[in-house]
């Protein structure tokens, strides 16, 4: 995006997994540096998989941690989200989206790219995940979740109001109530932080 400063990605550890020779090969092609052995603080972990459950079945990675994965279900994308995981899928692995990815699971305030978003938000509610005590949001009111919705769709919110019927005031009013209830910095926040914990 113009005008937005890019940091250099984190380096990265590559564990030992089939298709981890391929990561390396595209990470060096990217002029990324992976670690070899114990990574230093920061170093983002990537853990190759047929899918993202099985890629974080049992694992226990501190710091970072890139998921590349063949398959990517609506539940695997839900943990992965929940674990502060960024994910990959295998068949879209480039130069560039293998650089992004680190860029994005390196970043402190993990952001959600919109094709994962909108994958994300068409299936409803998750069912059977468990949340830790203490971290969830209240739940969101069906104004706010239709708000919410629009908003992870782009709409500004002269658009919102157009579509909901109602005034641009009311949207705003909704927006920084959401904002309270979500404890979000801003708009891609609140849609974040609804989609990890279950609430959209």
């Amino acid at each position: 995006m113009p005008g937005v400063a890019r940091t250099a990605p984190a380096a990265l550890r590559v564990l030992p997994a089939r298709g981890a020779d391929r990561v390396r090969a595209l990470a060096r092609r990217a002029g990324l540096s992976c670690a070899d052995g114990h990574a230093e603080a920061g170093t983002v972990t990537v853990v190759v998989a047929e899918d993202a459950e099985r890629a974080l079945r049992g694992r226990r990675h501190p710091g970072p941690l890139l998921l590349v994965c063949d398959t990517i279900s609506r539940t695997g994308a839900l943990r992965a989200l929940r674990a502060g995981a960024a994910v990959l899928r295998s068949g879209d692995l480039t130069p560039e989206s293998l650089t992004a990815a680190v860029r994005r699971a390196g970043h402190p305030h993990l952001s959600i790219p919109y094709p994962e978003l909108s994958h994300l938000l068409t299936g409803g509610p998750p069912t059977g995940e468990p949340e830790a005590a203490g971290t969830r949001p209240s739940s969101l009111t069906a104004r706010q979740t239709a708000v919410l919705r629009l908003m992870a769709d782009g709409h500004a919110n002269a658009d919102i109001a157009r579509l909901l019927e109602c005034s641009e005031h009311t949207v705003k009013n909704v927006i920084y109530e959401m904002m309270a209830r979500l404890q979000a910095r801003n708009r891609a926040h609140a849609v974040a932080r609804a989609v990890r914990h279950g609430l959209v």
